[in-house]
C-alpha cells in the first residue's frame, strides 16, 4: 500500500470550507434553539466510548463500528450514533433527576463504510431524546418537534412517514406463527424498501391465497388516519390492534399540534426492527430521495444500562440538509472592511470594536499610502467589492483621504 500524499485524507471524511461551516453552524444553532424552546436541554458526550457498553448497545451493526484498543488493551469505539451514549448518561449521571427528561445534542458520529459505497464515515447528527414517558403524547411531541426542527433548519418541503413496529410484529406472528426466519426476512425487505423481494418471498411461501393477499395488502397501508381502520381489518392479533390504537392517538395529538398535513401513516415503515419497539418515523425532503431525519420509540435500550424506562426521540441528518436541501441555504452576512493608516489607526480600530459589539463581522487593514487602499466597486445597495473580495461596507480612516464611507 502506497504512502498517502501530504494533501490526502482517509476515505469517507471531508474538509469543511468556511462557507460550508457557516451554513452548518447556522443549521445547528437554529435547530438547537428550536429544541430549547420545547424544553430540551443540550448535552455532550465523549467521542470515545467503551465497546462493551455503548458499542454493544448501539443500533449500529457491529461491522460498521470503528473499534480500537487503548493502552490497557480495552476495546473502545468511536460513537456511531448519539442515543446509546445519552442512555448511558441517563442511567448514571442523571439517575436521580426527575422524569421525564428532555435532552438535545449536536455531534459528529462515525461509521465504518465500504470505500466504494460513496458514503460518509464521519457526519453530524442533531437530535433529542424524551426519556421516561411512554404515552402517545410523548411520541407525538417528538414528531411535532422533528417537524419544527426541519423548518428551523430551512427545509421548506418535506413529509414525515410514520409507522409502528408492533403492528408488523403482531401481523407476522398471526400470519406466520411457526416461521420466525421468514418473519425476519420479510422485515428485512421492508427495511430496505425492497417490495419486489417482499412479494417474491410471499409467493414461495406455503400459504393460502387469502393469507398471501392479506400480507401483500400491508404494502398499500399508506395514507392518512383512514389507514388505521384499514389496518385493523388485516389483523386481529392483540399486539397489532394495540399498536394501531396507539398510532391513532399519536395522529390525534398531531392534529392538535396542527402539523398532521406534514405526516402520513406508512405501516411498511419499520426502522431498525432490532432496536425500535413502537412508533417509528422518517422525514423526507422534496429534493432528496433519502431521509433527512429518523426516530421512534426504543423502550428496551435503557434496560441495557440497568435503568428500564421508556424513551423516544429522533435525529436530523445534518449533513444531508447541508448538502442537498436548497431551502437550507442562507445568505451569509458579509464582513465590513475598515481601512486605516498609522495616524488614524486608533479611530479605525475603535470603530471596528464598536461594530463588532453590535454583532457585525469586521475585517481591518493597514494602508501605508494611497496606492495601498482597496479599490472599491459597488455591486448593489448592500454589497461592495474590493480586489475581488465582497464586503457589506468599506470604511476608510486615513490622513491622506478625507472620505469615510
Amino acid at each position: 500500500m502506497s504512502k498517502p500524499k501530504g494533501f490526502e485524507k482517509p476515505s469517507g471524511v471531508r474538509d469543511y470550507l468556511p462557507r460550508a461551516v457557516t451554513k452548518l453552524r447556522k443549521i445547528e444553532n437554529d435547530v438547537l434553539h428550536c429544541m430549547s424552546r420545547w424544553g430540551y436541554q443540550q448535552m455532550m458526550t465523549p467521542t470515545l466510548e467503551y465497546y462493551d457498553t455503548v458499542g454493544v448497545a448501539s443500533s449500529t451493526s457491529d461491522q460498521k463500528l470503528y473499534k480500537l484498543l487503548n493502552n490497557r488493551g480495552q476495546a473502545l469505539v468511536l460513537r456511531s450514533e448519539m442515543t446509546a451514549p445519552v442512555a448511558r448518561v441517563v442511567a448514571s449521571l442523571l439517575k436521580d433527576e426527575p422524569l421525564p427528561l428532555r435532552l438535545s445534542y449536536h455531534a459528529n458520529v462515525f461509521r465504518a463504510i465500504e470505500e466504494e459505497a460513496g458514503r460518509e464515515a464521519e457526519f453530524f447528527q442533531t437530535g433529542v431524546e424524551l426519556v421516561g414517558d411512554d404515552s402517545p403524547e410523548a411520541d407525538a411531541e417528538v414528531v411535532a418537534l422533528a417537524i419544527s426542527s426541519l423548518q428551523a433548519a430551512g427545509v421548506k418541503s418535506f413529509k414525515i412517514a410514520m409507522g409502528h413496529v408492533g403492528f408488523l410484529n403482531g401481523l407476522f406472528q398471526e400470519a406466520l406463527p411457526e416461521l420466525p426466519e421468514v418473519q425476519e426476512e420479510l422485515k428485512s425487505h421492508l427495511l430496505g424498501r425492497d417490495y419486489v423481494s417482499f412479494r417474491e418471498t410471499l409467493r414461495r411461501l406455503d400459504l393460502t391465497e387469502a393469507q398471501k393477499n392479506e400480507l401483500d395488502g400491508l404494502l398499500r397501508l399508506r395514507g392518512g388516519k383512514e389507514i388505521c381502520g384499514q389496518a385493523l381489518e388485516l389483523s386481529d392479533h392483540p399486539l397489532a390492534r394495540h399498536s394501531i390504537d396507539h398510532l391513532c392517538k399519536v395522529w390525534e395529538v398531531l392534529v392538535s399540534y396542527s402539523v398532521s398535513q406534514h405526516v402520513l401513516i406508512d405501516l411498511t415503515m419499520i426502522g431498525d426492527f432490532s432496536y425500535y419497539t413502537g412508533m417509528t418515523f422518517e422525514g423526507y425532503a422534496a429534493e432528496l430521495g433519502f431521509p433527512v431525519c429518523s426516530g421512534g420509540r426504543y423502550d428496551n435500550l435503557l434496560q441495557q444500562f440497568g435503568r428500564p424506562i421508556p424513551s423516544t426521540g429522533f435525529s436530523l441528518k445534518t449533513n444531508r440538509i447541508l448538502d442537498g436541501v436548497a431551502g437550507a441555504n442562507e445568505e451569509e452576512e458579509l464582513p465590513i472592511l475598515i481601512q486605516y493608516d498609522a495616524t488614524r489607526r486608533k479611530e479605525g480600530l475603535e470603530e471596528a470594536t464598536r461594530l463588532r459589539s453590535e454583532g457585525h463581522a469586521v475585517v481591518t487593514r493597514l494602508a501605508a499610502g494611497p496606492e495601498e487602499l482597496e479599490t472599491v466597486k459597488r455591486l448593489d445597495t448592500d454589497t461592495v467589492e474590493a480586489e475581488g473580495v465582497r464586503y457589506g461596507e468599506i470604511y476608510t480612516f486615513v490622513s491622506f483621504v478625507s472620505e469615510h464611507g
